[in-house]
C-alpha cells in the first residue's frame, strides 16, 4: 500500500514539474559557482578520453578519412543538440544529475533503466582504462627490458597491471567523495593534448611507412563501424547536467558558450589525432594508436606514461559514478529508509568498491585490446546521447502543449463567465 502511495506521489511530482514547461520564463539566476569558461574545461575533461586512442583505427574500419569525417560532423550536430536539451530540461525540472532529469521528465521506470545503464557503462569504461594502462606499461617494459620481458613473471602484463592498480587505483576508490581529484584531473586534458601534438609531429618527422590507406569502405555496412567510437568519444552528456547546475550564471546562453568551446577543443583533438594517425600508419594502425609507435621513441614513451597517469586518476571518478548509480538501485530495490540507507552506507561502499575493482581488473587482464570494449560502450553512449535526451525532449513538448491548452481552457472559461 505504501509503495503504491509513494509511486502516486512521484508521478504527481513529475506531472507538476512537467507543467512548469508552460510557465513564464524565470529570471536569470546569478550565484556562486563556475564561470562558463571554467565549465568548458570540465566538459573538455569529460569529453576527451580513451576514445582518442582508437579514433585512427575506426577511420580505417569505416573506409577512410572523408567518410569518417562526414559521419563525425553529422553526429556532432546531434550531440550538441542533446547537450542543450538536457540543460533545458534540467533547468525546467530543477535537477542536478542526469538521472534526475530522466526521472522527472520520463518517469520512474526510465530512471531505473538509466541508472542501470550508467552503472554498466561506467564499469566498461573502467575496464577500458585498465587495458590502456596495461598497454602503456607493456611498451615501457619492452623498451627497457627487451621484447621478451614477459618471460619474467614479475614483468608480465598480469602482474604489473595488478600490482600498480592495487597500489595506486584501489585506495583512491574508497573515499565517499572524490573532490580531492579535481586538481589532478586537469592533468588529463594536457596529457590528451600532448598525444595529439605527438601524432601530428611524428607524421612530419617520423620514419614510419604507412599501410594501405582506404578511400572507400569494403562494404556499405563498414561505414557504421566508426559510430560507436564517435559516440564513446563525445559522450560527456552524463556530466553536463551537474556542470550546468553549478554555473554561476545559469542560462542556456552561458551554457552554450561552454558547449561550443568544449566541442571545438574535442573536435580538434579527435580529428587531428585520427587524420594524422591514419595517414602515418594507414591500415597498419593499432586499436591503441600509441602501440603503433616504436618502443624506443622517447616522445611516444612520454605520451604513454602521461596517458597511463590520466587513466590512473580517471578510473576512481568513473568507479564513483557507477557505484553511486548501483547503490541507488540497491536502495530503491530494498526500499530502504534514509536512516537505514545512511546506516549501512560505509559497508556497502567498501563491498561495492572491492567487487567493482577486482571484477574490472580480472576482465581487463583477459581482454586483448580496447577496440572490442569501445565497440560495446559506444552502443551505451548512443543511448545517453540520443535516446534519453530525445525522450526528455518529446515529453517536454507534450507537457508544453498540455500547459498551453490548459491556459486556453482557463481563458475560455473566464470569458464564458463574464459573458454570462
Amino acid at each position: 500500500m505504501s509503495t503504491s502511495i509513494q509511486a502516486d506521489d512521484n508521478e504527481g511530482v513529475r506531472e507538476e514539474s512537467l507543467l512548469l514547461l508552460g510557465a513564464s520564463s524565470k529570471k536569470t539566476e546569478i550565484r556562486e559557482g563556475s564561470s562558463w569558461w571554467a565549465s568548458s574545461f570540465i566538459i573538455i575533461n569529460a569529453g576527451l578520453g580513451a576514445g582518442l586512442l582508437n579514433f585512427a583505427d575506426s577511420y580505417n574500419d569505416a573506409g577512410g578519412i572523408v567518410i569518417a569525417l562526414t559521419l563525425q560532423t553529422i553526429m556532432l550536430v546531434f550531440c550538441v543538440l542533446a547537450l542543450i536539451v538536457l540543460a533545458y530540461c534540467s533547468d525546467v525540472a530543477c535537477c542536478s544529475t542526469y538521472q534526475e532529469v530522466v526521472e522527472t521528465m520520463c518517469g520512474k521506470r526510465a530512471w531505473l533503466t538509466c541508472s542501470l545503464l550508467i552503472a554498466v557503462y561506467c564499469f566498461g569504461c573502467c575496464i577500458t582504462f585498465l587495458i590502456i594502462i596495461a598497454d602503456q606499461i607493456d611498451n615501457v617494459m619492452a623498451d627497457n627490458f627487451g621484447p621478451d620481458f614477459c618471460a619474467r613473471w614479475y614483468l608480465s602484463r598480469q602482474c604489473t597491471l595488478s600490482v600498480t592498480s592495487i597500489v595506486i587505483i584501489l585506495p583512491l576508490c574508497f573515499p565517499k567523495k572524490i573532490d580531492f581529484l579535481k586538481y589532478v584531473s586537469a592533468m588529463g586534458v594536457f596529457a590528451v593534448i600532448y598525444v595529439t601534438f605527438l601524432v601530428v609531429y611524428r607524421y612530419y618527422t617520423g620514419q614510419y611507412v604507412p599501410g594501405p590507406i582506404k578511400t572507400e569502405p569494403n562494404s556499405w555496412q563498414d561505414v557504421f563501424l566508426v559510430i560507436p567510437t564517435i559516440c564513446f568519444s563525445y559522450q560527456c552528456h552524463i556530466s553536463v547536467v551537474p556542470v550546468y547546475s553549478c554555473l554561476r550564471k545559469r542560462t542556456l546562453t552561458e551554457f552554450s558558450k561552454s558547449v561550443c568551446v568544449a566541442m571545438v577543443a574535442c573536435v580538434l583533438c579527435y580529428t587531428l589525432t585520427a587524420v594524422y594517425g591514419y595517414l602515418t600508419f594507414g591500415g597498419n594502425v593499432n586499436a591503441d594508436i600509441l602501440l603503433s609507435y616504436a618502443p624506443s621513441d622517447t616522445a611516444a614513451l612520454i605520451a604513454m606514461i602521461a596517458v597511463a597517469a590520466k587513466m590512473y586518476v580517471t578510473y576512481p571518478i568513473l568507479c564513483f559514478c557507477g557505484r553511486v548509480a548501483a547503490d541507488n538501485l540497491y536502495i530503491d530495490c530494498k526500499q530502504l529508509s534514509p536512516a537505514l540507507a545512511d546506516q549501512g552506507e560505509k559497508t556497502r561502499r567498501i563491498l561495492m568498491t572491492l567487487v567493482w575493482f577486482f571484477a574490472s581488473l580480472l576482465l581487463a587482464v583477459f581482454i586483448p585490446d580496447i577496440g572490442s570494449v569501445i565497440g560495446v560502450l559506444g552502443s551505451f553512449a548512443a543511448v545517453f546521447i540520443f535516446v534519453y535526451p530525445g525522450m526528455c525532449f518529446m515529453q517536454g513538448m507534450l507537457a508544453r502543449d498540455a500547459a498551453i491548452e490548459q491556459r486556453r481552457s482557463k481563458v475560455a472559461l473566464i470569458c464564458t463567465i463574464r459573458q454570462a
